[in-house]
């Protein structure tokens, strides 16, 4: 613990009922995290096991239910964290998606992009206005992490709208990054697949197998990335190990981004 890169950090991570999100949770608690607010926007349950998962590290966990396309839920969010004074890391891990095939443009509406970029781009941005002043009050540079996607550099992924709103989201990082510095630093961790029940949300549980075959094969590492694969990269991101660090897009992807297509 002595040389834990959260020591005493006050920690929020939006999305973190599952998954990565969930993953980044319990490993900063891990690694020395005082207090990690927990943002769900539904999943009421699995939101509570998180909780006790980070808990268990030795971490106290506060539940905050809020979706972050709303502003006024994201400084509901970062209000959790009042009590302590200051925020030492933001990971913006919320993300939603639609399912579409790319070459069907008509799959797709000006309302599906809507919802799409209204969570992964405009909710990123909400809630870190909305923790500003928390993360400009920690006693170190505080991090902002963003959970962006390979889709954002190979217009791959589940349909164009998410594979576009994860590009915004990389412009963002950068622009985030000069806007709040020399206080606050901003990057992403720009994941591949990842074997969680996200990934696998329109499949039956043979597609799902089969999709993490095809995912290994097609990575030069031959690996399934999970969400703890990713977890540590973002976290390193959100710590003091990457105290310079800032404006980057960390791409954790197995070595997918390799392949031609």
């Amino acid at each position: 613990m002595a040389n834990a890169a959260f020591k005493d950090f006050i920690v929020v991570v939006t999305g973190a009922s599952t998954g990565l999100g969930r993953a980044i949770a319990v490993e900063t608690a891990s690694q020395g995290a005082n207090v990690v607010i927990v943002n769900y926007a539904s999943s009421t349950d699995e939101a509570r096991e998180t909780a006790r998962l980070v808990e268990t590290q030795g971490a106290k966990a506060v539940l905050v239910q809020g979706d972050v396309a709303l502003d006024e839920d994201c400084r509901r969010v970062a209000d959790a964290a009042r009590p302590y004074g200051r925020v030492d890391a933001l990971f913006n891990n919320a993300g939603v998606t639609v399912f579409a095939r790319h070459d069907n443009l008509d799959a797709i509406s000006a309302e599906d992009f809507q919802k799409v970029y209204a969570v992964n781009v405009v909710g990123a941005f909400q809630m870190t206005r909305a923790c500003r002043e928390l993360l400009e009050a920690a006693p170190q540079t505080a991090a902002v992490v963003n959970t962006g996607s390979i889709a954002s550099i190979m217009g791959i992924g589940s349909s164009i709208a998410y594979a576009a709103s994860k590009g915004a989201l990389n412009t963002l990082t950068i622009a985030l990054a000069r806007a709040l510095a020399p206080k606050v630093r901003v990057n992403a961790v720009l994941p591949g697949f990842i074997d969680t029940p996200w990934f696998g949300k329109a499949l039956n549980l043979e597609q799902q197998a089969k999709q993490r075959r095809n995912a290994a094969e097609a990575t030069p590492l031959k690996v399934a990335s999970t969400a703890e694969d990713i977890a540590v990269s973002a976290v390193f991101l959100g710590g003091r190990h990457s105290r310079h660090v800032t404006g980057e897009t960390l791409v954790v992807d197995a070595g997918r981004r390799l392949s031609a297509n």
